[in-house]
């Protein structure tokens, strides 16, 4: 496999930020479209794909998230062109006949609440990551964050409990003027070691 050149490593890494301020530039449908078309292809356990997105831009879809935000989160998600609410579907095991199909996966699934539900949650939250990864691929800034109200945001937009929020993503083109200094990172030996 090829390694990606530096300047990829700085879109997606290296200069990457995550942003809380943001230009009036528009954001795109088909850079949204884009970017899920390649989160998409990240791995998932049994291809399982459990991410669901609601991208929220509407002036009406915002208020109806606002009363979910914390305080902290109110004017920047009000700001961003775009919020994604990530968030993952409790019965994604029913659609592994089309996309597991050489073996019965859904059978591990559907029986064992307790270990669709952790599967759920982690595969979808990889799979939020990747989705931050390809907005920037795509040339997008986000801002990832928690600090909202999961129960509030769920009955505002999956009131038929066919997804669970797990966090936010605020998306567009970010003002660097309101960056925060980087926050230092670990060093390799504080976070791994090779045995």
């Amino acid at each position: 496999m090829t390694k990606l050149d530096s300047a990829a490593l700085d879109l997606l890494f290296n200069e990457a930020r995550t942003h809380n301020g943001w230009s009036d530039r528009p954001v795109a449908d088909a850079d949204l479209a884009a970017a899920l078309d390649l989160a998409k292809m990240g791995p998932t356990a049994a291809n399982s794909q459990p991410l669901r997105v609601v991208f929220v831009r509407s002036a009406e879809a915002k208020a109806k998230l606002k009363p979910a935000l914390s305080p902290g989160n109110v004017d920047k998600t009000l700001a961003a062109p775009v919020t994604a609410i990530i968030a993952y579907d409790p019965k994604f095991y029913d659609l592994l006949p089309r996309l597991f199909p050489h073996t019965d996966a859904r059978s591990w699934f559907a029986g064992d609440p307790v270990g669709a539900e952790a599967t759920a949650r982690l595969n979808a939250t990889l799979q939020g990551a990747y989705l931050i990864l390809a907005l920037r691929a795509v040339g997008l800034d986000t801002g990832p964050m928690g600090g909202f109200d999961a129960a509030a945001t769920d009955a505002a937009f999956f009131p038929g409990g066919e997804a669970k929020s797990l966090f936010l993503v605020n998306i567009g083109h970010g003002d660097p003027a309101k960056l925060f200094p980087r926050s230092p990172r670990l060093d390799f030996a504080e976070m791994a070691k090779i045995v």
